[in-house]
């Protein structure tokens, strides 16, 4: 078995635990945010802020919390992240926090956040922690971004992409760019319906994906199939 390193931990977040994909956790957000690239590119910010926080102090104190509460207490810790978010979306990114509306709370009782605290920063060390908090927030990243992305593709016929930026003293998300196809709409896509046909779709390619590369792996050892 390799030997545990913060960039194999990193890693590990991102493509083996990743949290949608693999893990399948944190489908309620996944589902309801990626109306846009923007919006999944604000949710993935504040999830990753909460996430870090709350496996850092986890971990850091992890040997003093007693085992009887220690969900309730990493609760509290999580709870704390949420606010500070929720209250620097509210002062700074208004149009973000009207746009994510009560999904930035439920990062509370995100499965995902909880999830990691319980099952790995409540036995790691602080920088292996870390690590893996930020391999899970890149793995949520990205995969927020494609669905976002596509949804509002085909959803608008274009996708705006914006970038965290501070203009003129200003903080906010501010277009860099932007993609459009030649085809008419098919607003579906930006409604519930779209993001589980979607989800569905992506879920679907990467398994065909990995039995494929099961199956080729399989034949250079020899196996018959």
């Amino acid at each position: 078995m390799a030997e545990k390193s913060f960039v194999r931990e990193v890693v590990r977040g991102i493509i083996k635990d990743n949290p949608v994909f693999v893990l399948v956790l944190g489908l309620c957000p996944t589902l309801a945010v990626t109306t846009s690239f923007a919006n999944g590119l604000g949710m993935s910010f504040a999830f990753a802020f909460v996430l870090l926080g709350s496996n850092f102090f986890v971990s850091l104190i992890r040997k003093i919390i007693p085992s009887g509460v220690r969900i309730p207490i990493f609760l509290l810790i999580i709870c704390t992240f949420v606010t500070m978010v929720d209250m620097l979306l509210e002062a700074y990114l208004p149009p973000m926090y009207e746009a994510l509306g009560i999904f930035v709370p439920l990062i509370v009782v995100n499965c995902i956040v909880i999830g990691r605290a319980e099952a790995y920063a409540n036995r790691n060390s602080v920088i292996f922690s870390i690590a893996d908090a930020i391999g899970i927030s890149i793995g949520y990243l990205l995969v927020l971004l494609l669905i976002g992305s596509i949804r509002e593709l085909f959803g608008t016929g274009k996708i705006q992409f914006v970038m965290l930026m501070v203009k003129g003293g200003v903080p906010g998300f501010y277009p860099i760019g932007e993609v459009s196809i030649p085809i008419a709409p098919a607003t579906v896509m930006i409604t519930p319906a779209g993001a589980f046909f979607t989800i569905a779709t992506l879920m679907l390619l990467i398994k065909i994906i990995g039995d494929r590369k099961r199956m080729m792996q399989l034949k250079k050892e020899g196996v018959e199939l």
